[in-house]
């Protein structure tokens, strides 16, 4: 009996050495991610420079829908790995552990990850770990002098530490694992000092063999200690330098360009009136397909705060990449469909991304409309623009217990009558937002309407409609119409008055009529970004949420992709023409 019990012991030990082990192989082939709101499969293989495919193959059934809160493997690439790689916090991990399981120093991971803090190192999330020789790379490095005679000296130091403020030798030792003593003995000009300079290269030694990693608990630095010694304080700016940078000669946006940059100017010069000290460059991108070289080779742009542009897909890749190596922000106005802000944190998208724009518009329709029948009105053409959309919002109804219906848009008033529901709201949503489908929709629902004046209906529709409003005003109004926008302004609201004539005064000519009005677009963006810098510095990042202003036509609300990532805008307004002939911007926190 007690041979079959350690023979049984023993095939169990095995079994688990041989799962522990095949569990490492296949940990290091992967990591996992959870998928957070707005998250799309394109998105998440942006953040990890995988292709849809990749992921695809590792989470079969994930090309058909994906949701929040779903842990998706990941694969790790092999030409990454030598470089970085990428770990999900487990549960009892702290920084500290993690700069002695990975070798590399706590200010290595705080500068790979510029989202992260410790409010939010928790289980799940995904941080970029640098390589070791990378991250010391990085290091100002003494380099040991040779000569004819002597052969290489080897340095005697791993790496170099520029000291920032209130940094002390304690505190210093304790970021690279080593002793007081031997970062004395590599830097003896210390000695005796109890304050050290900022701004000081200091000598980081190798560890003498007899050192061990501290196994008191009570001499491990908590996570609050270590990014509060690896965050650099908040500085002033005084004279933020602002580049623009668009197609201003282009033959087919000179236009457009010029009067974004009009309005950028008007802010500017709002600013200045309050005491704000800015310094305004301006450049040509030159044509679509040229390069982008002999404007990023001008000395004076590295030496830039911020930069707002490019116009072309083509010049975000360069111009975000120069950004990112000199610490310039830049904030790109106009596209959503590029992917930079996924890897660079230097990056503000001012367009939201579509999955991240259609996430916010299903949050705030099932906040507005809880108890709402739904009825999808399916257009004959011009869907599949919007075919990701209605796919989405059809997913969320259902899930949120929404009933949801369809009807044809070539159905007759009797059957649009009967698939409304008595004590609830009835919300149609054409599956296209063009203007034909509206001029075939809009005469019938109005019938109904007026057959039916005790039914509770609206029309709900998309950012392009504010375009047909004065073709369909009369109609909007008595069909109790919304439709959601990142963009929004009325020509009778106060702030959009007082710009428009501002604008007027200024340039002698009015704004182009098409939405949006870039003159209002560059005067809201660079409003929102200078004062932002003016009021918090290089803190900005940290204090975005603070800032309590009305644009004229672009919300603002930015949240960073992930923690090594950018930020992305996703502000959504609902405006609503009510029956009462009165026109409400519907504004969400």
């Amino acid at each position: 009996m007690r041979i079959t019990i350690k023979r049984f012991l023993y095939i169990l030990c095995l079994a688990a050495t041989c799962h522990a082990g095949a569990w490492a192989q296949e940990n290091q082939s992967y990591f996992l991610h959870t998928v957070e709101k707005g998250q799309s499969l394109y998105s998440i293989a942006s953040m990890y420079g995988v292709s849809q495919a990749d992921i695809i193959g590792l989470n079969p059934g994930s090309d058909e829908k994906i949701y929040i809160g779903h842990t998706l493997r990941i694969p790790r690439k092999a030409a990454d790995r030598q470089h970085e790689t990428f770990h999900t916090i487990a549960a009892g991990e702290t920084l500290y552990r993690l700069t002695v399981a990975y070798g590399v120093t706590a200010k290595a991971i705080c500068d790979a990850n510029p989202g992260l803090s410790a409010e939010n190192f928790r289980i799940g999330q995904v941080i970029r770990i640098p390589s070791a020789d990378s991250a010391k790379e990085e290091q100002p490095v003494a380099t040991p002098q040779q000569s004819n005679i002597q052969p290489p000296v080897e340095s005697r130091c791993r790496e170099m530490h520029k000291v920032k403020r209130r940094e002390t030798v304690y505190s210093i030792s304790r970021l690279y694992g080593i002793t007081e003593a031997e970062l004395l003995a590599a830097n003896p000009e210390l000695e005796g000092k109890t304050k050290i300079k900022r701004g000081k290269m200091l000598c980081i030694p190798y560890p003498t063999a007899q050192t061990k990693q501290p196994s008191n608990p009570a001499t491990i630095p908590t996570d609050a200690e270590l990014f509060s010694e690896n965050t650099p304080a908040s500085q002033r700016f005084h004279t933020i330098k602002a580049a623009v940078i668009l197609p201003f000669l282009a033959p087919n946006e000179s236009a457009r360009m010029t009067e974004y940059y009009e309005g950028f100017l008007m802010a500017v010069d709002s600013l200045k009136r309050t005491g704000t000290s800015i310094d305004v460059y301006a450049y040509n991108s030159g044509a679509e397909k040229s390069s982008m070289n002999t404007l990023l080779a001008k000395p004076e742009l590295k030496s830039m705060d911020i930069i707002f542009g490019p116009a072309y897909q083509q010049h975000i890749a360069p111009l975000a990449d120069f950004a990112k190596e000199n610490n310039i922000r830049l904030v790109i106005p106009f596209t959503s469909r590029d992917n930079t802000v996924f890897q660079n944190a230097s990056v503000y998208q001012i367009n939201t991304p579509q999955s991240y724009l259609y996430s916010e518009v299903y949050d705030h329709f099932v906040r507005q409309f809880p108890h709402a029948n739904v009825i999808f009105v399916e257009a004959n053409q011009g869907t599949r623009e919007k075919a990701e959309f209605i796919r989405g919002l059809k997913d969320e109804l259902r899930s949120r217990g929404i009933p949801a219906t369809s009807l044809r848009e070539d159905a007759t008033p009797e059957s649009f009558k009967a698939v409304l529901a008595d004590g609830r709201p009835n919300i149609f949503i054409p599956t296209s937002g063009s203007n034909l489908v509206l001029l075939k929709l809009l005469p019938q629902l109005t019938l109904v309407v007026r057959e039916m004046p005790d039914s509770d209906i609206h029309l709900f529709g998309y950012p392009e409609w504010q375009t047909y409003t004065k073709d369909h005003l009369e109609a909007f109004f008595e069909l109790d119409t919304y439709f959601y926008s990142s963009f929004y302004t009325n020509n009778l609201f106060p702030a959009a008055i007082n710009f428009t004539q501002s604008y007027r005064r200024w340039y002698g000519k009015d704004m182009d009529e098409r939405y949006p009005k870039y003159g209002m677009l560059g005067f809201d963006t660079g409003y929102f970004f200078l004062k932002g810098l003016a009021d918090y510095g290089t803190g900005f990042e940290k204090s975005m949420q603070r800032m309590n202003l009305v644009p004229i036509q672009t919300g603002f609300k930015f949240q960073r992709v992930n923690n090594w990532g950018g930020f992305i805008n996703k502000k959504v307004f609902f405006v609503h023409f009510t029956k009462n002939y009165e026109l409400v911007k519907l504004d969400f926190d």
